[in-house]
C-alpha cells in the first residue's frame, strides 16, 4: 500500500474491473454470488485454491465467462516438484541426461552447416547449440509441454462430452486417469 506513483485500490473493486483475463490469487472465495454479477473479465484463471465459490462459479458460467479451474492452473508447481523428485531419485541433473553422443552429433551438424554456408556462428551461440539446453530450460520446456497437453485433453474432454465447464471436465478427466491407473496396476478390475 501507498507505493509511490500507484493508486491504492480496494481488492473488490479491482476484481470487478473490465479486463480480458482476471487472475484471482492467494485467497479463496474471492468471487462469490455477491460480486460475480459484476465481474467483467472474459476469462477467470484461478491462480489460488478455490478463489471462486460454487455460487459465483454458476453465475460466471451463466454470464459466459470461461473459468480456468485451479485444479489445472495450479498443477504447474506440483508438476515441477515431480520433475525435481525424478531428478533427485536418479541422482543425475536433467542437463546431464543429454548424452555426449548428442553433443558430438550437434557439433558435427553445426560444423557442416558452417562449412556449407560459409557463415560462422558466434562462439557462445555455437557452444549453446552443441551443449543443448541447461536444466532450467529443460524443466521449463517439459512443464510447458505437460501443461499444454493437459489443457488440450481437458478442453477436448469438455467439448466432446458437452460438459457445463472446464472445472467439471478437469475433475472428470482426473477421475478417469486415476481409474485407468488403478486398472493398469491391477488394483481395480
Amino acid at each position: 500500500m501507498n507505493f509511490p506513483g500507484a493508486e491504492n485500490r480496494d481488492r473488490g473493486d479491482v476484481l470487478e474491473e473490465a479486463c480480458d483475463i482476471l487472475l484471482p490469487a492467494a485467497l479463496e472465495n474471492q468471487i462469490t454470488a455477491e460480486n460475480a454479477p459484476r465481474i467483467q473479465a472474459k476469462i477467470v484463471a484461478e491462480a489460488a485454491n478455490g478463489p471462486v465459490d460454487r455460487d459465483g462459479d454458476e453465475i460466471l458460467r451463466q454470464k459466459g465467462i470461461l473459468v480456468i479451474p485451479d485444479l489445472y492452473l495450479n498443477a504447474g508447481g506440483v508438476t515441477v516438484s515431480y520433475f525435481e523428485w525424478l531428478k533427485n531419485r536418479s541422482g543425475v541433473s536433467f542437463d546431464r541426461m543429454i548424452s555426449r553422443h548428442e553433443e558430438m552429433v550437434n557439433r558435427e551438424m553445426i560444423t557442416a552447416m558452417e562449412t556449407l554456408t560459409g557463415q560462422t556462428l558466434a562462439a557462445d551461440r555455437r557452444q549453446e547449440l552443441i551443449h543443448g539446453p541447461d536444466e532450467l530450460r529443460l524443466v521449463v520446456a517439459a512443464l510447458e509441454e505437460t501443461m499444454n497437453r493437459a489443457f488440450d485433453k481437458i478442453y477436448e474432454f469438455w467439448r466432446m462430452r458437452d460438459l457445463p465447464d472446464l472445472r467439471t471436465a478437469a475433475f472428470l478427466k482426473s477421475i478417469e486417469k486415476v481409474a485407468q491407473s488403478y486398472q493398469d496396476h491391477g488394483i481395480f478390475p
